[in-house]
C-alpha cells in the first residue's frame, strides 16, 4: 500500500514536527516564563528571530507532507471533514488544529507582536501556549494514524 516515497514523506514530516513542536515547547517552557518574569519582550523577540527561519519552513513542510500522506491514507480533499472513518477523523482533526494554529499565528503577527510591550506579554503567552498545545495535540493525532486513526 505504501511506497518508499511515503516513508520519505514520513521522515520529512517527523523532522519538521520535531522542529516545529520542539521549538514551541522550548519557547513555552524556557523563554516565555523568563520573559514574563523579567517583563522583557526582547527575550521572545530574540528567540523568534532565530527560530522563525527554520520554524516557518518546517511548518510548510509539515503541511505539504501531511496532506500528501493523508492522500496516501485515502483521505483526499473530497473526504476532509467527513469524519466517517478513524483516518478521516484524525486527518480532519489535524486540519482543524492547523486552522486554529494559523489563526493564532496571524493574530499574534498582526495584533500582538507589533505592539509587544511588557504589559502585553500575557497576551503573547496565551498565543505561545495555545500554539504549543495545538502542536502536541497534532502529534497525538499523527500517532493515532499508525493505529487506524481516531475511533
Amino acid at each position: 500500500m505504501f511506497t518508499q516515497i511515503h516513508q520519505w514523506l514520513l521522515l520529512i514530516h517527523l523532522l519538521a514536527a520535531t522542529i516545529w513542536v520542539g521549538g514551541h515547547l522550548i519557547m513555552a517552557i524556557q523563554f516565555m516564563p523568563r520573559a514574563l518574569k523579567q517583563r522583557n519582550p526582547q527575550i521572545l523577540q530574540q528567540f523568534e528571530q532565530r527560530y522563525e527561519p527554520i520554524g516557518m519552513p518546517a511548518l510548510v513542510l509539515l503541511v505539504i507532507s501531511g496532506l500528501w500522506m493523508a492522500s496516501d491514507f485515502g483521505v483526499t480533499p473530497t473526504r476532509w471533514f467527513h469524519f466517517d472513518s478513524g483516518m478521516e477523523r484524525a486527518v480532519s482533526a489535524k486540519l482543524i488544529l492547523l486552522l486554529l494554529t494559523v489563526g493564532l499565528a496571524l493574530d499574534a503577527r498582526l495584533r500582538v507582536l507589533p505592539k509587544l510591550t511588557p504589559n502585553r506579554l500575557p497576551d503573547m503567552a496565551w498565543h505561545v501556549y495555545g500554539v504549543t498545545l495545538i502542536g502536541v495535540l497534532m502529534l497525538y493525532m499523527g500517532v493515532s494514524l499508525r493505529y487506524g486513526g481516531l475511533s
